[in-house]
This record gives structure tokens, C-alpha cells and sequence, in this order.
């Protein structure tokens, strides 16, 4: 943009954004997405009919129901819970970032298990909370001794336990979850965004322990990323901090009726998850089989693997039309890529096409 003679700059932005790197998702159109760990189908045509149906009932000139009640309702009824026990966001980064806002900020701590989603520690770094790490061993599993030695110093004030971990694809065990819970009365997030595909839930822990959270989304196991829908799960008193400092409206009356009328019929959608986690088995499988590819278990929908030329091999995947996620200059993830377990015809692709790359390199 060009300025004008003698036009303001502006002042330089909060101290603590000068050496933030923004989350980039790498977003690039392709002809076989699957980098993003979103569910490959679509919903199902005659949900989307009924969605389609509750949206004309919506009166867009009014605010939506700033709670989301209907929707924290069904999702109580269905975890054991009272509404008071639920919160509604758009999606779960809102949530992530409302953590953050309600238990981080100057003098604050925050304990990070890396390698692991990085908007946990970018949220921490924008609201001014200090950071410790506890890195997870080589072979990316917690290392539980550790983490609960750290928060028994008793100065953590949160922590996120992400079971599924992203992008690592390993689950935690529900009795490492209570001994974190016992270390200390800091808080603890269980992020479940894809528990749906591990089958595995915290959610029998919230009647003893109120210092845990259980976030979930309904970006993943019930493909509506574009919708933008995340929830909590926690105690009344807990879940009533963070109402004081999320923003009114943030969930639109289109997302509620959309998450309310998928969450009805969630059912359909089980057909779909097993086929996900056939496909991942079946993808684990072939990945072993190939030479120089370290593949690692998976309880997601996505699978992380580790291979030399792992920032080449990416960009020739790209250049066949398939795009994975690049984390190979990532601190703890050099060399790997993670890839999300798409329909059975993108898998077929993917693997056909990572085999070719690996068997040209052999000829070399």
C-alpha cells in the first residue's frame, strides 16, 4: 500500500507479539486433502436435509442464545451432566484460549508436554503466562513421572493432557489422568477433541475431581470443521470462571442449530468413525511395510511418521496432489509428517504415492 506524503505509521503492536509466530494450518488446495485430520465424509445428505430445515426457523435478525442452552442440554443429558456442568464455543480454540485468559497471565504458570498442539503454548506466550516444559520421551509418550513431579512443586496454575495427542496420536491412561489430578489443585484440561476414535474418556473422573475440564469438538468425529463447535465438560464453579471471560455471541445461532441437529443424531455417524479406524489400521500396517518409514501407533484419525528427506517427500507428495502435514523442522518432530486417514481411496493414494517416492530414492 503506497502511504502518503507525511501520513502516521502506527505504533509498534505489545512487546510480547514480537516473537510470536502465528499457527499456520498450511492450508494448500489439493486434490487429496488429508492434513488437516478433519473427517473425510461430509455429513450425511439427509442430515443435512433436517440442518437444513432448523436453519430456516432461525430469525437472523435477533442475537443467538448466548449460552447455546438447547445444544449444552442435549450434550448434558447425554454425559450424566446438569446444563451448568457444560459450556458451548466456537469451536474448541476458543475454549483453549479462554484457559488461558481465566487460570494464565503475568506471575502465572503453565505446564506444556511437547511435542504436542502448539496453540497451547501460543495462547500461554498472548496472555502473558509463563511456560515450563516436561518433554515427552523419544518414543512421544509422556513422561508421567516427570510431569507429576513437576506439578507437586505446587506453582502450575493449568495443563493440558491431550488424549488423543496431536500430532502424536498416542492416548494417555485414565490413571495417570487422576494421578495429575491428585498432584496438585491446578487445572486440568483433558483435550478429547478425538476421543471419539480412541474409544477412551476421562468423563467417569469430573464426580471427584473438580480441577478437571474435558474439552471436545464436533470438528472431527462428526465433520463439522466449518462449523466452528467445541465444548466443556466440567464443575459448575470451574465452568462459571470461564463465562466471565468469553465473548457474548461468540457461538452463532447457525452453529447451534447445525451442532444441535448433528448432536441428535450422532448415531449415524458411528458407521463412519469405525471405518476411520479400520482405515488407520490398515494404513499403520502398510506404513511398517515400507523401507526407511518409522511409523508410530495411533489411537486418531491421523497417523505420524518419521523418514529422511522428510521435507522433500512433502513437497513430492504436493507435487502428485497430495497433501499431508509437514512438522519436520518442528522442535521434537524433526523429520516427520503426519498424515490424516482419509477415505479409503485417498489412502490408497497416499500410500501408493509415498511408496513410489521411497522406491525412487532407493533407485537413485
Amino acid at each position: 500500500m503506497r502511504r502518503c506524503a507525511g501520513a502516521r505509521s502506527v505504533r509498534e503492536p505489545a512487546a510480547h507479539l514480537r516473537d510470536l509466530v502465528p499457527y499456520d494450518p498450511k492450508y494448500i488446495p489439493a486434490e487429496v486433502m488429508v492434513s488437516a485430520n478433519e473427517n473425510p465424509d461430509d455429513v450425511p445428505e439427509s442430515l443435512r436435509t433436517d440442518i437444513m430445515r432448523a436453519i430456516r426457523r432461525v430469525a437472523l435478525n435477533r442475537y443467538p442464545d448466548p449460552l447455546a442452552n438447547g445444544l449444552r442440554d442435549l450434550i448434558a443429558e447425554a454425559n450424566g451432566l446438569d446444563r451448568d456442568q457444560v459450556l458451548i464455543g466456537n469451536g474448541g480454540d476458543e475454549l483453549l484460549f479462554d484457559t488461558a485468559l481465566a487460570w494464565g497471565g503475568p506471575g502465572r504458570v503453565f505446564l506444556n508436554m511437547p511435542p504436542t498442539f502448539s496453540v497451547y503454548e501460543n495462547n500461554a506466550l498472548l496472555t502473558g503466562t509463563s511456560v515450563v516444559e516436561v518433554p515427552r520421551r523419544a518414543n512421544f509418550r509422556v513422561d508421567e513421572e516427570a510431569v507429576v513431579a513437576r506439578l507437586s512443586r505446587g506453582d502450575v496454575d493449568f495443563t493440558i493432557v491431550t488424549s488423543p495427542n496431536n500430532p502424536t496420536g498416542d492416548a494417555v491412561s485414565e490413571s495417570f489422568v487422576r494421578r495429575v489430578l491428585e498432584a496438585s489443585d491446578a487445572l486440568v484440561v483433558v483435550d478429547e477433541a478425538y476421543f471419539e476414535f480412541s474409544r477412551k474418556t476421562v468423563r467417569p473422573l469430573l464426580e471427584n475431581y473438580e480441577n478437571l475440564v474435558i474439552l471436545r469438538t464436533f470438528s472431527k468425529a462428526f465433520s463439522l470443521a466449518g462449523v466452528r463447535v467445541g465444548y466443556l465438560l466440567g464443575s459448575e464453579r470451574v465452568l462459571s470462571e470461564y463465562k466471565k471471560v468469553r465473548q457474548p455471541y461468540s457461538v452463532d445461532a447457525i452453529s447451534q442449530v447445525v451442532a444441535s441437529t448433528v448432536y441428535e443424531n450422532r448415531s449415524k455417524f458411528v458407521f463412519g468413525i469405525e471405518r476411520i479406524v479400520s482405515e488407520r489400521e490398515r494404513m499403520f500396517e502398510r506404513l511398517g511395510q515400507m523401507d526407511g518409514i518409522e511409523a508410530f501407533p495411533s489411537e486418531s484419525n491421523f497417523i505420524l511418521l518419521r523418514m529422511e528427506g522428510a521435507s522433500d517427500a512433502w513437497r513430492e507428495l504436493l507435487a502428485r496432489g497430495v497433501l499431508v502435514r509437514d512438522f519436520s523442522r518442528t522442535r521434537y518432530l524433526e523429520g516427520c509428517l503426519r498424515v490424516s486417514v482419509g477415505t479409503p481411496q485417498e489412502n490408497d493414494r497416499f500410500l501408493q504415492t509415498l511408496a513410489d517416492i521411497a522406491a525412487s530414492r532407493r533407485a537413485r
